[in-house]
């Protein structure tokens, strides 16, 4: 009769020695739904997340905006699908995953339910989304489970050029007229309070967070990740010129970190819910090009399959 008590004392002997976990590797049941549950968001936050961007693929300012965006949109897709991957090694199907997408079960980040209304949101998603993404996703490198933390090595690389490409859009325009100038302000001001709250519940209002630190999934809390956010921001919306809608903004000495406002949790709440400004159209979204491009994938199935049989009867014959 197996154990449990001592395979798991064992699992997280190797967790506190920084072994990583691989697929073939005993896990406890409630590690690798936790595990499932994370990846397939991120990986659905990945591919919903293009829809935003792909909003002013046509109407980007220049031919050299528009090849970076096209660019980034596609480094996006990529990540998505090096995700799904890590998430199959887990015992998953890709379609039970993307199923559970479409009919609501699964989420995806909050942040990709508001919508891209000017050219300047593109830099504000860049620099502030993919700049809270950044911190949440470094640590994810060292993450406990092997698959999931080598995905994470080109992501994060990936994205640290989108958000650089991002802050490089609002700079061009903290530059430009005073039409441009207050289109950045008005961006800012939209996105600031949403991409903090990308960094998830408060720690003591977070069911997984304790444990998922324990396992070392995560590193650091939820709002460690987001005081550093905050941190490190304020000086960048600085050489912006910028202000961060927050009146309650301002440095601590004490503390040696920025205090910030209240986030509106039930806002927060509301979106995650399905009740934000896109949720609707982003799914309808998703659904319509799952339809559409479902012939692609009988191609594929269909060509794969033939191939496969090829190789069977050549190696008979051989």
């Amino acid at each position: 009769m197996v154990d449990i008590t001592s395979l798991e004392k064992k699992f997280q002997e190797r967790i506190d020695s920084e072994i990583k976990i691989e697929p073939k590797d005993w896990m406890p049941d409630a590690y690798r739904k936790t595990l499932i549950r994370q990846i397939s968001q991120h990986a659905h936050s990945e591919i919903v997340g293009m829809l935003p961007e792909g909003n002013w693929i046509t109407r980007a300012p220049s031919l050299r905006r528009k090849v970076a965006l096209l660019a980034k949109i596609q480094d996006e897709a990529g990540h998505g699908l090096y995700l799904y991957s890590a998430c199959e090694t887990l015992g998953v199907e890709r379609e039970d995953l993307i199923d559970q997408l479409h009919s609501g079960k699964a989420k995806y980040s909050s942040i990709f339910n508001y919508p891209s209304t000017t050219w300047a949101d593109i830099g504000a998603i860049g620099w502030l989304v993919d700049g809270a993404a950044i911190m949440n996703q470094v640590m994810l490198c060292r993450t406990s489970y092997g698959p999931y933390s080598r995905a994470m090595v080109r992501i994060c690389k990936e994205e640290s050029f989108h958000q650089r490409q991002g802050y490089e859009i609002l700079l061009t325009l903290s530059r430009g007229s005073e039409e441009q100038k207050a289109m950045l302000q008005d961006a800012v001001n939209r996105w600031w309070w949403p991409s903090l709250m990308m960094f998830g519940p408060n720690d003591k209002d977070s069911t997984h967070s304790a444990q998922s630190m324990k396992w070392k999934i995560k590193r650091k809390s939820n709002d460690e990740l987001r005081q550093q956010f905050v941190d490190i921001t304020v000086g960048q919306a600085k050489v912006l010129g910028i202000t961060l809608p927050d009146p309650d903004l301002k440095w601590n000495e004490e503390r040696g970190h920025y205090d910030f406002g209240e986030i509106d949790w039930e806002e927060f709440w509301n979106v995650v819910k399905g009740n934000g400004p896109c949720n609707r159209e982003r799914m309808a979204a998703r659904k319509k090009a799952a339809a559409e491009g479902q012939w692609v994938k009988d191609a594929a199935i269909a060509y794969a399959e033939k191939q496969r049989k090829r190789k069977t009867e050549t190696s008979r014959v051989a």
